[in-house]
């Protein structure tokens, strides 16, 4: 499966109004990889890991331990 993580510019007549406010810990290197993106396609950092998280829920495969299934 290789399915790309597609950032388009923002568009700024969509307004997201579902939210809730979480703090995480990332590495630095991560942070800066994201204040790039979003400095080049005009949404907030925020946004954008927001879009990564569901991207990663949707694409994400489940394997219970053995232990677990039975």
């Amino acid at each position: 499966m290789d399915k790309k993580f597609v950032v388009r510019p923002k568009n700024p007549n969509k307004k997201e109004d579902k939210s809730v406010t979480m703090t995480i810990r990332i590495d630095r290197e991560l942070q800066k990889k994201y204040a790039d993106l979003a400095e080049k396609s005009h949404h907030s950092r925020n946004e954008l890991v927001s879009m990564a998280l569901r991207y990663a829920l949707d694409n994400l495969e489940f394997i219970p331990d053995e232990e677990e299934s039975k």
